[in-house]
């Protein structure tokens, strides 16, 4: 299981990145703009990583103007933790969690709380607040109701209108990498997520509540559609970080089973 995750995390990033060897690491980086990207385990590669390598890597991100980011799973590179704060960095836990093959997939509402759920298009007019909705919603963590609403929301995607980010995430989802689902009312998204499949295995990425329209169910019920899509497409497994337990416990309740420790490592504050 966590060989097919490491070949899912390694496949992705490389449809938008170039990628930078440094032996035990792989630094991937960002062509144009988008989502900045960070540094893993290269696949394959024996030994173990130093904290030189974290640092040569680490000299790299600067030059390039890029965060100082590194991504993995702690049972696959059970060293890497270690050199990483040897380093100067500050590492963060995830439960990292499966959906197999043999789990049911969870029936998808069509309303949840009055709100309809749907998959996003290409050319969709929701796909722009579908992609918003998130960052609003990581900028405010947990899962407590939140200060962030309609109006920090039509700000948030007026503030990204004409960056090229609605027209790269619609390439994406006609070329089949990623797949959009939100919650939908009055035109807007006030939940969205996506999953991003490669062959049988699809992580699921980026879901995320408007903060104000929290406690509602709408992140399960978008979870549950963003399965269906993938189950439809013949996604076998599906995996996803949770950002807290308290986040885990909603995907539990549709059958994702932690199966290991998702670590990111950045300079701390």
């Amino acid at each position: 299981m966590l060989d097919r995750l490491e070949q899912h995390y390694d496949a992705v990033p490389r449809s938008g990145a170039r990628v930078e060897d440094f032996g035990p690491l792989t630094l991937f980086v960002r062509e144009g703009p988008g989502w900045p990207l960070y540094a893993r385990p290269t696949p394959g590669r024996s030994g173990a990583v130093s904290a030189a390598d974290v640092t040569r890597v680490r000299v790299r991100q600067r030059e390039l103007g890029a965060p100082e980011s590194f991504e993995w799973v702690a049972e696959t590179a059970p060293g890497l933790r270690e050199a990483a704060e040897e380093a100067g960095l500050m590492v963060h836990e995830y439960p990292l969690m499966v959906l197999g093959p043999d789990a049911p997939t969870p029936a998808v509402p069509e309303r949840a709380d009055g709100v309809a759920i749907r998959s996003v298009g290409p050319d969709d007019p929701l796909l722009p607040s579908a992609l918003a909705v998130p960052h609003l919603a990581f900028a405010q963590p947990g899962t407590r109701v939140g200060a962030a609403g309609l109006a920090e929301l039509g700000e948030a995607v007026r503030s990204r209108a004409g960056d090229g980010s609605v027209e790269r995430a619609a390439a994406r989802i006609r070329a089949g990498l990623t797949r959009v689902a939100a919650a939908v009312e009055d035109g807007g998204a006030l939940c969205a997520g996506q999953h991003q499949p490669v062959g049988p295995v699809s992580e699921i990425v980026g879901v995320g509540t408007l903060p104000t329209a929290r406690r509602r169910g709408l992140g399960h019920a978008v979870t549950a559609a963003l399965v269906a899509d993938a189950r439809s497409r013949d996604v076998e497994t599906l995996f996803l970080s949770a950002g807290d337990e308290d986040v885990a416990r909603i995907y539990a309740r549709l059958g994702f089973r932690s199966v290991a420790t998702a670590l990111i490592a950045e300079p701390g504050e």
